[in-house]
């Protein structure tokens, strides 16, 4: 795996959490009139953190895992407003939202560091986005990530918009 990923990916949390921490403590669980334009899921800051922490275990852990054990597995996609509803992401608590992911986070560079460039070529069908390598999981991670950063920022902007109304 290229460097650059996974520089990334092991500086993420760090960046998760200063973006949260932008947030004044009332906007954290605002949501906006509308969600036009958002570049990530629709979700308040809060619930971003919650997503960020379920997709690295119920999605790409248990898909580097099925990608690594399986023969071209069909991994599945996970159904965010189910997990928002059954998970109760409105009444997490911040920081163990952030120690979870974390911990979370070291255990996926763990499985992910040090893999061969055959088992990096290793291949599944990932529902929504089809045929992949598991180099291309990793970098849709990286991907995902930066999505999220860029959906704190777009909510930052509608909170602070919101303070004109």
């Amino acid at each position: 795996m290229n460097d650059i990923t996974l520089r990334a990916l092991a500086d993420f949390p760090d960046q998760l959490e200063s973006h949260f921490a932008a947030f004044a403590p009332e906007f954290t669980r605002w949501a906006p009139p509308s969600w036009d334009g958002v570049p990530s899921e629709p979700l308040t800051a809060l619930e971003q953190l919650c997503h960020v922490r379920d997709i690295e275990i119920d999605g790409y852990q248990l898909r580097i895992r099925r990608t690594l054990a399986e023969t071209h597995p069909t991994l599945a996609s996970i159904d965010t407003e189910a997990l928002v509803r059954e998970r109760a992401y409105a009444r997490d608590e911040p920081a163990r939202v952030l120690a979870a992911f974390r911990a979370a986070r070291a255990r996926t560079l763990e499985m992910i560091s040090g893999l061969s460039e055959e088992q990096l070529a290793r291949t599944a069908v990932f529902e929504g986005y089809g045929p992949l390598t598991l180099r291309s999981l990793i970098h849709y991670l990286c991907s995902h990530d930066q999505q999220h950063l860029a959906g704190l920022q777009w909510l930052l902007g509608k909170a602070e918009a919101s303070r004109l109304a």
